[in-house]
């Protein structure tokens, strides 16, 4: 034994610690036959190293905006419930706002990563006959009727059939989602009901017709201030200025029209002085049809053209609606405001599977009206509009007097 029988022999030099992600001393992590030079590589045109760097720099910093964006996206959906309209939209503006600052970051860190790190390439790409030839079509037809015979489809019709039965409910899953969208949680019998009547035709508490007030600022209209033909106002059931789901059925427009401006297809036993209430809801698709043009009479849906003549109980003239906005039957109170003397006649807004021809039950009902009234000595005034002509049937001098007129005046 010696005295340096316990000495650990040093290395003439230190060894560096290896860092988790580089390769092991004397070892590179790309193969030494895969190292080759820019312009050893036909085609391949690799970008500067400052470039490159500093791409490198910029596509980390849009994962990190991604990274706490999504960081930022969770927090914000376990702090901000929804429960009504107000909480609703702020959570949409909280949930939206970085989710769309996530998938920018990551997609802007992805185009910046492809342009400027990696390397270009020249690509030829050989174009060939579209057209399969016969042998291939041949040996495609074979390939087929092979695996037929060899998976047994037609062979074993126990598989056959269990494989169809075992399809079936798979097919019949969308219809249970779709189902699942009504969250009415009504007996189909009243669910239709509520979709062919709107809130007019309730009463307040007091047991009196409701006011109509003006959106937004919920103040009832007497009939005395609105006097000024030409006007129009959009208006909505008192106490229900805030009640969403209400509105989207129960929203009107109101116009004054001068005595002989209103035509035939208005029922003037609706009207009171002038005045004409109609739904807000277009008969398209639902867009509030809100636009009015004095000189004309016309009401305008901005979504997809739809045209309606307010003096002619809102006639479509244009467009792809399929019927006229209907008309509520309006009337005045003790005090002089204007109030609801009953819900709309037809269900308003866009068609629903349960509708049917609810017009025709008007018009007939109507018809049975006029000839009682005749029979007693009295001539009917209403006569609901029948199904409008397309802009292609109009006259072409119709068409250009259509198009010239400018003035369009927003209602509300």
């Amino acid at each position: 034994m010696t005295d340096n029988e316990h000495e650990i022999e040093q290395p003439d030099e230190r060894v560096p610690k290896r860092v988790i992600g580089t390769p092991p001393p004397g070892s590179t992590m790309i193969p030494a036959e895969e190292k080759k030079d820019d312009d050893e590589v036909p085609g391949v045109y690799y970008p500067d190293e400052a470039k490159a760097r500093k791409g490198e720099r910029i596509v980390a910093l849009c994962f990190t905006i991604t990274a706490l964006a999504g960081i930022v996206f969770i927090v914000n959906y376990v702090v901000f419930q929804v429960g009504d309209v107000d909480s609703t939209a702020v959570s949409n503006l909280a949930l939206g706002a970085p989710l769309t600052l996530a998938l920018l970051g990551l997609a802007a860190g992805i185009v910046v990563w492809v342009r400027q790190v990696m390397p270009k390439y020249t690509l030829i790409q050989e174009r060939h006959e579209m057209a399969t030839d016969s042998a291939t079509r041949s040996y495609v037809s074979e390939t087929f009727v092979q695996g037929a015979k060899e998976s047994g489809f037609v062979k074993r019709p126990l598989l056959r059939r269990t494989l169809l039965l075992a399809s079936a409910p798979l097919g019949l899953i969308p219809l249970v989602l779709l189902r699942d969208l009504d969250n009415s949680k009504m007996p189909a019998s009243a669910f239709h009901k509520e979709l062919r009547h709107t809130v007019w035709g309730g009463k307040t508490k007091e047991g009196k017709p409701l006011k109509l007030v003006v959106e937004g600022t919920g103040q009832p209209i007497r009939a005395a201030d609105f006097n000024s033909p030409g006007g129009i106002l959009s208006v909505v059931p008192e106490g229900y200025e805030h009640d969403m789901n209400a509105l989207a059925k129960a929203t009107l427009i109101l116009i004054k029209f001068r005595p002989e401006e209103i035509k035939s297809g208005v029922n003037k036993n609706w009207t009171h002085d002038g005045i004409v209430a109609y739904s807000k809801i277009c008969t398209h698709v639902g867009c509030p049809a809100a636009l009015y043009e004095q000189t004309t009479h016309h009401i305008l849906c901005p979504c997809h053209q739809s045209t309606f003549d307010a003096a002619d109980g809102a006639k479509v003239i244009f467009g792809p609606a399929a019927r006229p906005l209907p008309q509520l039957p309006i009337g005045v109170d003790e005090q002089g405001f204007l109030i609801a003397k009953g819900d709309f006649a037809v269900p308003v807004g866009p068609s629903f599977w349960e509708r049917g021809d609810a017009e025709a039950k008007v018009r007939e009902g109507v018809r049975h009206e006029r000839d009682d009234g005749c029979s007693q000595g009295h001539r009917g005034s209403f006569e609901l509009p029948r199904r409008p002509h397309r802009r292609g049937d109009l006259p072409q001098a119709q068409h250009a007097q259509d198009l010239s007129r400018p003035l369009v005046v927003p209602a509300g």
